[in-house]
């Protein structure tokens, strides 16, 4: 019987914020860590994308290393490489060092989240479970939400080294906070399964294969381009592969979840929520520091309603899940998240500070009756024993979704601008439209998650009944 629950899910939380946080606050420091090493924007790129390719090849491992090593370990040791990557990180003297030190953060990091889901998963029961994660996801989604305004301060006050030590009291908190309170979990019993090297060397050539498609081919080549079609056609037999090596005994990822209908609808909005709001999110900085010349520090908090917002309502979203009521506000959220990228396609030179602020507390609003009983409804769909894999696909769809949103937005920019220039409209107005039309196509998205959520059921009974963690 687990007595604290509380303080588990607030140890969670500490955990996931950290590195939730750090998948956005380095973004807008990138300007000065360019112009300090004297390196071409190519080169200062990797800077992210190592950090995202890692992640993404670090997530199956979670499965695997869980039954190996247990949750206690494996949260604990996550943990504390973040923590060793964002120390190695500020202490960076060019940026061959930077990036391989980002590639140590983001092998801690890319396991934090489902771990923590994972546990957070086996340690509440289905009637309190929603609540837990409206509760867990506050840090889960203010960290890309704060990590904006957060980078800028530190980064115009401090210089873009504090970004990364600014973890190093953060993660010694929530290591002593996990020694306190997630002992219980040593106890679980662990176990040795073989490791399935030829389906983790598939997983890499897909994930390697894809970014390379999406971020190279593309920008040199275009989308209609035979190096680009050769890329993806490579890319889903890779893809292909992999899900056919799934199907031996412990493989690295269990696939058999999609068998399950209700996880499969929940999967597919979390894809496409992906897709939309890590897209539709990329316009957003050019919307207002390139196109409306707001400042770093101005614009980031012009997205601070929009993180204020989901600290409000997350609990209250979660708690509304508990009480059945999971297909409902799915509904209200896809609508008011769409709602808001109509909002920001309306957005023009001379549109006041209050329109945009409102326009972020409605993407605020949606966000936080979306995710919380999707994700609910997603981890009771399956059964004890797939919990782990579960966490690790959402996870997992949560990074790629985004990593393709972005991909796809920035080349989808490109040619709505050289079309509208090619037409004889001027640089500035071109620009104007090109946002306009990728907020619209946003929207537009979101609004096709209505088909699967339609079908959610209002409340989630669990496939097969299995003993919970609390008895």
């Amino acid at each position: 019987m687990l007595r604290d629950k509380r303080h588990v899910l607030i140890t969670l939380m500490i955990g996931t914020s950290m590195a939730a946080i750090d998948s956005s606050i380095v973004n807008v420091s990138l300007p000065v860590i360019q112009r300090q090493f004297d390196v071409d924007i190519d080169e200062v790129s990797l800077v992210i994308t190592s950090y995202m390719i890692t992640f993404l090849l670090f997530i199956p491992l979670t499965n695997w290393l869980k039954n190996r090593i247990g949750y206690y370990h494996l949260y604990m040791t996550s943990i504390a490489v973040f923590v060793l990557g964002s120390l190695l990180c500020s202490i960076s003297g060019s940026i061959q060092m930077l990036v391989l030190s980002r590639i140590v953060q983001a092998v801690g990091g890319g396991s934090i989240a489902p771990t923590s889901l994972a546990i957070l998963s086996e340690s509440f029961p289905k009637k309190e479970r929603g609540s837990a994660i409206g509760w867990w996801g506050i840090g889960n989604v203010m960290g890309p939400a704060l990590g904006p305004t957060l980078g800028g301060v530190l980064t115009e006050y401090l210089g873009w080294q504090a970004i990364f030590y600014v973890n190093i009291p953060i993660g010694i908190v929530a290591v002593l906070m996990n020694m306190r309170y997630l002992g219980f979990l040593k106890a679980r019993k662990r176990c040795n399964p073989p490791f399935d090297f030829k389906g983790y060397l598939l997983f890499v050539c897909f994930i390697v294969l894809l970014q390379f498609t999406l971020t190279s081919t593309s920008d040199k080549f275009g989308f209609t381009s035979w190096q680009f079609m050769t890329g993806v056609l490579l890319t889903a037999f890779f893809l292909w592969l992999f899900i056919r090596s799934s199907r031996k005994p412990q493989p690295l990822l269990d696939l058999s979840v999609f068998g399950i209908v209700a996880f499969n609808r929940a999967f597919i909005i979390v894809a496409l929520r992906s897709l939309a709001l890590f897209g539709g999110m990329f316009f957003l900085p050019f919307l207002l520091q390139g196109y409306l010349k707001y400042t770093e520090i101005q614009s980031a908090l012009l997205l601070l309603p929009n993180a204020l917002v989901m600290l409000l309502t997350r609990p209250v979203a979660g708690k509304m899940a508990d009480n059945g009521m999971i297909r409902n506000i799915s509904i209200f959220g896809i609508v008011l998240v769409s709602a808001s990228f109509f909002l920001f396609a309306q957005i023009n030179t001379g549109t006041p500070a209050w329109f945009i602020v409102a326009a972020m507390i409605v993407r605020g609003l949606g966000i936080s009756f979306l995710i919380a009983p999707v994700s609910t409804a997603m981890l009771n769909a399956v059964t004890a024993a797939q919990t782990a894999t579960a966490t690790s696909l959402n996870s997992l769809i949560l990074q790629l979704g985004g990593s393709i949103g972005i991909a796809v937005s920035g080349s989808m920019h490109s040619y709505i601008y050289d079309h509208y220039t090619g037409k004889g409209y001027e640089s500035m107005l071109a620009e104007h439209y090109a946002l306009r039309d990728g907020f619209l196509f946003t929207a537009v998205l979101m609004l096709v998650t209505l088909i699967p959520a339609a079908k959610l059921p209002q409340k989630v009974v669990k496939r097969l009944k299995h003993k919970e963690a609390l008895g």
